[in-house]
């Protein structure tokens, strides 16, 4: 049995110190945000008390689907760095960036270098391209970045024609190989599930790539909600589970932040996973199992 671990959109804070000058830009947007309302919704707190729990249960492997940051500061950039070192060894966790993360052009090159340990291929010696693959048998990891500088207002992501083909391609091989195919990207490609200044663009050419080549479920976050769908695949639908933001506090009838594992293994020769969500019920109250779902066989 393979367990992989999931949490998505941590928004590590809080913020580091922010010049002025440091808001000439989009981020001036981004920073009212964070001071109005993520800076209360959000917190280290929840998030290490999962992250303690998750690293009790072991899993094989961690997958971080996005928004590790919000502004897209330097200094975020490299504090996620450091925070990745402490969740795991390079090769035990797998990461694709989100729109936070991609705030400005700047900050998408400092990224992509700082995290590259996380998001490379198995055998590329350096450098990082997307969709990249990371194989930890019996399960292939296939990395896709929607993640794209915006404009002000506007959160969207997008998947590109070249992009989409090779993940086709990729989905393909994998396939052949007889492995259980794992597709993470941080905007969710169901069409219709977030408001249009959210949407992904190219998400039919995500969904055509799998309806052609086929994988077995595909992770994302974005939506700050728990969530389980489904798109078509070449042989069957294929799961879309979404994962809520890891930093959220609990209210009052509203679960916080939570992390998903996901146990893979083989039945009579057929793939089946299940998945379990862990977090907080309510305010004060213990990281626990809030449900358990059968995804696959």
């Amino acid at each position: 049995m393979f367990t992989l671990a999931h949490l998505s959109d941590p928004h590590l804070g809080p913020l580091p110190n922010v010049r002025w000058r440091d808001l000439a830009s989009k981020r001036a947007f981004g920073y009212a945000n964070w001071r109005r309302g993520r800076a209360a919704s959000l917190g280290p707190a929840s998030l290490q008390a999962l992250i303690e729990d998750l690293h009790r249960a072991e899993p094989d492997h961690i997958a971080v689907t996005g928004d590790l940051i919000n502004i897209g500061l330097p200094a975020e950039v490299d504090a996620a760095k450091v925070w990745l070192a402490a969740l795991g060894e390079e090769r035990d966790v797998t990461v694709v960036p989100g729109n936070h993360d991609a705030y400005l052009p700047g900050a998408v090159r400092r990224f992509t270098e700082a995290w590259a340990p996380w998001m490379t291929s198995d055998e590329e010696a350096e450098g990082t391209g997307f969709p990249f693959v990371r194989v930890r048998e019996p399960v292939a990891l296939v990395g896709v970045s929607s993640a794209v500088a915006t404009a002000p207002l506007m959160a969207t992501g997008r998947i590109g024609e070249t992009q989409a083909d090779a993940l086709a391609e990729t989905l393909d091989s994998l396939g052949r190989d007889d492995l259980f195919r794992i597709v993470l990207i941080h905007h969710p490609p169901i069409a219709g599930s977030t408001p249009w200044h959210k949407r992904l663009i190219g998400g039919s050419r995500f969904r055509r790539a799998v309806a052609s080549a086929g994988a077995e479920l595909v992770l994302h976050g974005h939506n700050h909600v728990t969530s389980v769908a489904a798109i078509p695949g070449r042989d069957a639908p294929v799961p879309v589970v979404g994962a809520t933001s890891a930093s959220l506090h609990p209210h009052e009838g509203r679960p916080g932040g939570s992390y998903l594992l996901y146990r893979i293994g083989r039945e009579n020769g057929v793939f089946v996973c299940e998945m379990e969500e862990r977090g907080a019920a309510k305010p004060g109250g213990p990281i626990e199992t809030l449900s358990v779902q059968r995804l696959q066989g």
